[in-house]
Formats: structure tokens, C-alpha cells, sequence
């Protein structure tokens, strides 16, 4: 079974997680992880370690990842977002905070109703706005 490589000079992605503040019922975050970069590869180091290329504002952040924290380069402005704005943590988390709420409804159960309102994210288009 192979595994994902890559070759130095090659562009990657790098995986981030959102932190959320507000917790839905107990669940974590449904908001999937985003990725950052594009990145240059600088070096391999054994088998499934790389050393990517990071700008001085992620200097805080250890520069040898592992293959799983890697994607391929496909540009795709919709899953990318900018790192420019972002206060990634040196465990590539960032905190996710609502800007706005869009709109409210009300969900009808059997035997109750439950308040719920729209969030627009802090570095998230409004296409990608949740309900809370």
C-alpha cells in the first residue's frame, strides 16, 4: 500500500482546526478543519516527515510536519483561508469567534422548542455561516 510523498520544492497545504468558544449540546465544532499556504517543501526528513517553508509570522509554530498534516497544492480559494488574519497557536489550532448573527428561527420539537440563531465566523465567508 503506498503512501502519500511529496518532493522538495513541491507545494502543500498545511491543516489548521478551529477552536470554538461556544459548544453545541456538548459536540465539538462541526466546522472542518481548513488548510493554509500554499507552502514550498525545503526537506524531507525520514518517511513521512517534511520541513515546509513557513513565513516569519508562524515562526512560533514547529516546522517539521507529518504527512497526514500535508496536502497536495490544488488551488481552491473556497477551502484556503489566509493566514494573514489568523492567530494560529503552536498547535496549529486557531480560535474561532462569531461576528454576527444573520438570522433566527425557532425548531419545533414534540414536546419543546429550541431558540436558534445563524453565525457568521470570524475568518469565514457568509456561505459558511452556521446554525447554533
Amino acid at each position: 500500500m503506498g503512501s502519500i510523498e511529496f518532493e522538495v520544492s513541491e507545494k502543500v497545504f498545511l491543516k489548521v482546526a478551529p477552536i470554538k468558544r461556544v459548544l453545541r449540546f456538548g459536540k465539538k465544532g462541526k466546522l472542518r478543519p481548513r488548510f493554509i499556504g500554499p507552502f514550498e517543501i525545503l526537506d524531507k526528513i525520514g518517511n513521512v516527515a517534511y520541513r515546509p517553508a513557513l513565513p516569519p509570522r508562524l515562526s512560533t509554530v514547529h516546522n517539521v510536519f507529518h504527512v497526514s498534516m500535508l496536502r497536495k497544492y490544488v488551488h481552491d480559494p473556497e477551502y484556503v483561508i489566509s493566514y494573514d488574519s489568523l492567530e494560529v497557536q503552536k498547535d496549529l489550532t486557531y480560535e474561532e469567534t462569531p461576528l454576527e448573527i444573520i438570522e433566527k428561527k425557532t425548531h419545533a420539537l414534540r414536546n419543546k422548542e429550541i431558540a436558534m440563531v445563524k453565525i457568521r465566523w470570524k475568518n469565514h465567508e457568509v456561505e459558511k455561516a452556521t446554525w447554533e
